[in-house]
């Protein structure tokens, strides 16, 4: 690129960027023309009609229906004009989930919630026949669903702790158990339920959320993703039919196979999140005036800026190769985990200085920094915390394992 062309921080590069900040650019080098416009659509209903929501969806705790209401008819799973060979790459998946998380990080996870997890969990989980069945109806929200995994005594442990149970009962399998900081739950028509069976079996379930048996409640009192609404289930002798299984999961390998998948696409969320981070700091350091002239012309606050950006950068080109390399049949639990440990512990340390950079008003909502500074720590501890995804890539690098 020659010098007169080189993509500058700020003016131009905000103007013509989808992503926003992008020194190397990186989404014009991955996407199709067709792709790039169809994330254009996305990026601009996320900035017209869902971003104004946000401050006060947080501080009601609440998720507007109008958000899945804008997002739903973009087919955003589907997207009209894309070759959809390249909607189901995990690059098109990671740009759509960088874009939403850099709105706001409950849209990004109620969407991917969905859009990843669900459906991830039919597609890896389900016999073909049962997931080409099923897929359609999740791609357009027919059919909602949500992953339960985690239980209230059982996170970081739960391939060897897992109390939720399945067993045999005649033609029938019986569930008891339950399930904690389950995304999407109370509104979801299927619950993927991971149970574990005898021996070392481990099996998936799709649950109707009404079935008998089953109960679902909200959880309260969060200081972070507070619109996305996690739920408790409780799962008393709910008794289902052997059509209800996920034949394709039945040890704890087809679980970490779906697990792999998913902290790709947090490591996307925790990149996008620093890209709206540094957007409310450029905006508030823009307009905020001290001593007589814009904060953003302060030695200190551009050091600060520019970390900001450095960080995101690093996380963007770390994630656009982790991506490249599943879409070329590369799948590595150590790569995901690396990629999840680094994204989100970047993501800590750029809101904290976006929150910095506001001052006093950086805990106001109105200005957007501490709603970044507060969701960081939910992706810095969910899908894999920073310890057992670096436990993961220490065993990748030493044929050692060291979960106790």
């Amino acid at each position: 690129m020659s010098g007169g062309a080189r993509r500058r921080v700020g003016g131009g590069l905000r103007a013509g960027s989808l992503l926003g900040y992008d020194p190397l650019g990186v989404a014009e080098a991955r996407l199709s023309p067709a792709a790039r416009a169809a994330l254009e659509g996305l990026r601009e209903v996320l900035e017209r009609d869902i971003a104004p929501l946000m401050a006060e969806a947080w501080e009601a705790a609440t998720m507007p229906a109008e958000v899945l209401g804008a997002l739903v008819p973009l087919r955003l799973m589907d997207p009209p004009g894309v070759d959809p060979a390249e909607t189901r790459t995990s690059m098109f998946s990671g740009f759509r989930n960088y874009l939403l998380a850099r709105t706001d990080v409950s849209v990004a996870t109620l969407y991917n919630a969905q859009s990843g997890l669900f459906r991830t969990a039919v597609q890896l989980g389900a016999d073909q026949a049962r997931a080409a069945e099923l897929d359609p109806a999740i791609r357009d929200f027919t059919v909602t669903g949500a992953f339960s995994l985690t239980e209230p005594g059982h996170g970081s442990d739960i391939a060897r702790g897992m109390e939720t149970a399945a067993r045999r009962d005649g033609a029938d399998w019986v569930i008891d158990g339950e399930k904690l900081w389950i995304g999407g739950a109370t509104t979801a028509d299927l619950l993927v339920v991971i149970a574990r069976g005898e021996g070392d079996a481990v099996h998936g379930f799709l649950v109707p959320r009404e079935s008998d048996g089953v109960s679902v409640e909200a959880m309260s009192g969060k200081v972070s993703l507070r619109p996305m609404q996690n739920a408790r289930i409780r799962l008393d002798a709910v008794r289902l039919p052997e059509s209800a299984r996920l034949a394709r999961i039945g040890a704890w390998r087809d679980v970490a196979a779906i697990l792999r998948r998913m902290r790709s696409d947090v490591a996307w969320i925790a990149t996008g999140l620093q890209a709206g981070a540094l957007d409310a700091a450029v905006q508030y350091t823009a307009a905020r005036e001290q001593f007589g002239r814009p904060l953003g012309g302060f030695q200190l606050v551009q050091e600060r800026l520019a970390r900001m950006l450095g960080n995101l950068t690093a996380s963007l080109a770390m994630v656009v190769q982790l991506s490249a390399d599943q879409d070329a049949g590369h799948y590595s639990d150590e790569a995901s985990a690396l990629a999840k440990m680094h994204t989100a512990r970047m993501a800590r340390e750029t809101v904290a200085l976006g929150r910095e950079l506001g001052g006093g008003n950086g805990i106001l909502l109105e200005h957007g920094l501490g709603r970044y500074f507060a969701d960081a720590e939910a992706v810095y501890s969910y899908e894999g915390t920073h310890d057992i995804t670096a436990l993961i890539v220490g065993r990748g690098m030493t044929g050692i394992g060291a979960f106790g």
